[in-house]
């Protein structure tokens, strides 16, 4: 499993929305968290460590009702 991190960033006032709707319905979404700041969300996802991260995020985070604009981290390594 590869983690990446996504900062969404929503339609004002439709954020517990989106939150909602991507914890239903993305199964890779292991974490989300309301921040604040020019994104709305931040969102961990589990993804196989072959899945194309970019098909992923405009597939099935960007298309997620009321979501504006994402911002993709791409994690290398986990310190613990």
């Amino acid at each position: 499993m590869r983690p990446i991190f996504v900062m969404v960033k929503c339609d004002p006032g439709t954020a517990y929305d989106v939150a909602a709707r991507a914890l239903d319905t993305v199964e890779e979404v292991s974490e989300l968290y309301s921040i604040s700041g020019t994104y709305d969300l931040l969102v961990k996802c589990n993804l196989q460590s072959d899945a194309d991260v970019g098909r992923f995020v405009t597939g099935r985070l960007q298309t997620l009702p009321n979501v504006k604009d994402t911002l993709t981290i791409i994690t290398f390594n986990a310190f613990t």
